[in-house]
């Protein structure tokens, strides 16, 4: 009898940004950065890498899986029952920057949780935005 994968979800979330990928890569990889635009955390651009994000409504905790400088991030993200991988992809373009994240594994009994990262990595992106704005002025 042959078991069938529950299928899982990705939460995929693009945007151009008009500044260049080592900008963005400054603020996907330096602490006081990341922690400006998503949470506080101790996290380290080096794969194998354990650290947290720490918000108020509790802790995630993550390992760098992949580290490809200015081009590709990728760590684990596990919280409340959910284990995903979170992927970053810059691409240089015409205008900056074509930014992608993508945070796959969510099982389809986790619609709360995929639902909240569908509108919170929009509300991280716009915080994202305004701090690589900030950091170019």
């Amino acid at each position: 009898m042959n078991a069938i994968a529950p299928e899982l979800r990705t939460v995929v979330v693009e945007r151009e940004f008009a500044h260049p990928p080592e900008k963005l890569w400054r603020a996907l990889t330096q602490p006081h950065l990341i922690e400006a635009w998503l949470m506080k955390n101790d996290f380290l651009p080096v794969a194998g890498h354990n650290f947290n994000f720490k918000a108020d409504w509790g802790t995630v905790d993550c390992r760098v899986t992949e580290v490809e400088p200015i081009k590709t991030l990728a760590y684990t993200w596990s919280a409340m029952g959910l284990e995903s991988v979170v992927t970053w992809t810059l691409e240089a373009s015409g205008k900056g920057t074509h930014l992608r994240m993508e945070q796959s594994g969510f099982r389809a009994d986790q619609e709360q949780a995929y639902q909240g990262a569908k509108f919170g990595w929009q509300k991280f992106f716009g915080a994202l935005e305004q701090l690589v704005e900030k950091e170019a002025a």
